[in-house]
């Protein structure tokens, strides 16, 4: 028999017939508390830790002092490789130097020198086997060095010549053809033909030897050579020939200046013939010794690294045998201790987790298991017991919960109901304040006009009657002229201007009614939307400023920006200037990069709070409770802005410094699908 709940009752429970228990090593178990169990076997696996790091200990110092060798070989390895990179690179700074002499590559070739020699005098001591090499290595570098300063010598010896036996000569050269093309006469002397001949050897012969002295080109210096020949034998020629003193001494004095010129470049070169036996021997030859030394260390640490590395191979395979042996051992041990003490833990938990999946699933009639037991899972199944009982209560609570869900939906339903109609409300309002208005400001020109027909309609009729009475005066007619033609102008301008007005609001009306984006100007719908709302804001006494460049072509939805700025023109009129306070409201527009456009609207109103500001686009919120207002046109406002023009809205005000609205817009608003339907849902949420 059960009880209403699914459990069987005490009476069948006490007369059911009880199976014998069998030994089970599990039950046995189970007379421990878990955290005992669990505790075994932390012991048992401490203990196994701790014999393990003895081994492991013993065998790390082994494999440290094998180590240790092998990261002394490799360090000293690492060393001889930045060695030899410093040579490089110091043989690589010094071929530098020669070939473009600066200040900074010598620093930085004395910093390398300084490097190396450091280098070399503080791993001496540090490493045994470096004690012999080093001190050689030392010599080579102090050689490689000295050899620097003799190179520096020379180039300095080279610089010199050039400057002094090459260029210099060639400068008075230059100066003395030009006196001889100064003194030469006219043209067509016998003297020029020669003379242009010499002077463009000349010109060879410098350049020449410029590419020598840059380049070191054999070939350059040959030319040289050729062009100062061809120089000196032109000036016998020329001598031949001249006509005065003057001549003849210049072109002696030019003789000798070539023959200083070809001796110059004859010391020139055998300052380079020097150089280049000085950068073979004192620098790369002392560059291939120290690559030598160094090479002839690293076998030697190629064979010390094999040696370390084969002791510490040795090492740590005895290592690793001795652990792996003990750790099976206990490891056999420990997985049947584990074994035993799982399933003493699982199996239990596995009974008292189907019983709550049963809970879960509603069949709270499943008998719970181990509720006899002492020990925690004893106490869990006790636990599960009490959850199945409140599981039962706890579905009658959900009952109740539901119905009191369905209504509070009810309630929020009808919630929203009040807000679309309140939203609704509002927008007529608006609505309702611009027909007023333009209403208003159509019936001036309407009843101007009425009053200037009914004038000429009683003038037509006295002129009627002075044609019947006689003759006509000719002053009579053209006063009649005069008059008609003045009252034709008043008609046709007022008619002119309630058209105008009638074709603004008209179009505004349409633009809200069809509420579908097209192609529009910015200026003329901003002069539409104004023209349609400055009757209400004139009887306000606010003046509208606007500040829209033509231009701007706009592809997007004409009939939510004429209600965002309508609504934004009433709000300013009932918050920024209450109390029939006059003022001004600026409307600015400016290109935005290429596919945005940023609309400034700005009043020199009383301003917000900060509390006001934040919360001025909540719905329901306004400071006019009571005084007709609802808390929507913000609102609204920014979900026409956000939502159906697809720009953002910003607020910026301060108490007594006015209120700034920036609205950045596309020009060309999407027209996807999820636009579309956030389009009509928006339309539907705003009426």
């Amino acid at each position: 028999m059960l009880e209403p709940s699914g459990r069987p009752t005490p009476a069948a429970a006490a007369t059911a017939p009880r199976k014998p228990r069998r030994l089970d090593p599990e039950r046995l178990v189970r007379v421990l508390p878990i955290r005992w169990r669990i505790l075994s076997i932390a012991v048992l696996n401490t203990a196994v830790v701790v014999i393990l790091a003895g081994l492991i200990w013993n065998g790390a110092n082994a494999l440290s002092r094998a180590w240790d060798e092998v990261r002394q070989v490799r360090e000293s390895d690492a060393l001889l490789v930045l060695l030899e990179g410093e040579s490089g690179r110091l043989q690589n700074l010094i071929h530098r130097y020669i070939n473009e002499p600066s200040p900074q590559i010598l620093a930085e070739i004395l910093l390398v020198r300084e490097a190396v020699l450091g280098t070399l005098r503080t791993r001496k001591p540090a490493d045994p086997m470096f004690a012999g090499a080093m001190d050689g290595l030392a010599g080579v570098t102090e050689r490689f060095i000295a050899g620097f300063g003799d190179l520096r010598t020379v180039q300095a010896s080279i610089n010199r010549t050039y400057e002094e036996e090459v260029l210099h000569p060639a400068k008075q050269m230059a100066t003395l053809y030009a006196t001889m093309e100064a003194i030469a006469g006219p043209h067509d002397a016998p003297i020029w033909a020669p003379l242009a001949r010499s002077r463009e050897a000349f010109t060879a012969s410098v350049v020449a030897a410029n590419a020598y002295y840059l380049s070191l080109a054999t070939a350059a210096a040959a030319e040289a050579s050729r062009g100062l020949e061809t120089v000196e034998n032109t000036i016998p020629l020329m001598a031949a020939i001249a006509d005065t003193d003057r001549e003849r001494e210049t072109l002696d004095a030019l003789g000798r200046r070539a023959a200083a010129l070809r001796k110059g470049l004859a010391t020139l070169s055998e300052q380079f013939s020097a150089r280049t036996q000085l950068l073979r021997t004192a620098i790369d030859g002392n560059q291939a010794e120290m690559i030598s030394t160094i090479d002839g260390l690293q076998k030697e640490m190629r064979r010390r690294e094999n040696r370390a590395q084969a002791s510490l191979e040795r090492t740590l395979a005895a290592t690793y045998r001795t652990v792996a042996l003990v750790a099976t051992s206990f490891l056999f041990a420990i997985l049947i201790g584990a074994w035993v003490v799982t399933r003493s833990i699982r199996n239990p938990l596995r009974e008292l987790m189907a019983a709550m999946h049963a809970i879960v699933a509603g069949q709270y009639g499943r008998v719970i298991r181990s509720t006899e037991e002492r020990d925690e899972i004893g106490e869990m199944a006790r636990a599960v017991e009490v959850f199945r009982e409140n599981a039962i209560a706890k579905r009658q609570a959900e009952n109740d919960l539901r119905a009191a869900k369905d209504n509070a939906e009810t309630a929020l339903a009808e919630l929203r109901e009040a807000q679309e109609s309140l939203v609704d409300a509002e927008k007529l309002a608006a609505l309702g304040s611009l027909v007023a208005g333009v209403a208003h400001e159509v019936n001036n020109p309407v009843g101007i006009s009425l009053t200037v027909a009914s004038s000429l309609e009683r003038r037509c009729e006295t002129f009627s009657q002075e044609i019947g009475a006689g003759p006509l005066k000719r002053s009579k007619l053209d006063e009649f002229v005069a008059a008609t033609r003045d009252a034709a102008r008043q008609l046709v301008g007022n008619l002119h201007r309630a058209g105008e007005l009638i074709q603004s609001f008209k179009q505004v009306a349409v633009d809200r009614s069809h509420a579908e984006p097209r192609e529009f100007d910015l200026a003329e719908a901003t002069e539409q939307i104004a023209a349609s709302v400055r009757p209400v804001l004139r009887k306000a006494q606010v003046v509208l400023h606007l500040e829209v460049p033509p231009g701007i072509v706009m592809e997007s939805d004409p009939g939510s920006y004429g209600q965002v700025l309508t609504n934004l023109f009433l709000n300013a009129m009932s918050h920024a200037f209450p109390d029939g306070r006059p003022g001004t409201i600026d409307v600015m527009a400016r290109p935005l990069g290429a596919g945005n456009v940023e609309i400034t609207v700005e009043d020199d109103g009383v301003g917000m709070a900060e509390e006001v500001r934040r919360r001025a686009f909540e719905p329901f919120f306004t400071t006019r409770r009571g005084q007709g207002g609802t808390g929507l046109g913000l609102h609204i406002i920014h979900g026409l802005v956000t939502r159906s023009l697809g720009g953002r809205l910003s607020l910026e005000s301060a108490p007594s410094h006015g209120t700034v609205f920036r609205m950045v817009l596309p020009r060309k608003l999407p027209r996807t699908a999820d636009a579309t339907v956030a389009e009509k849902a928006t339309d539907a949420s705003y009426g």
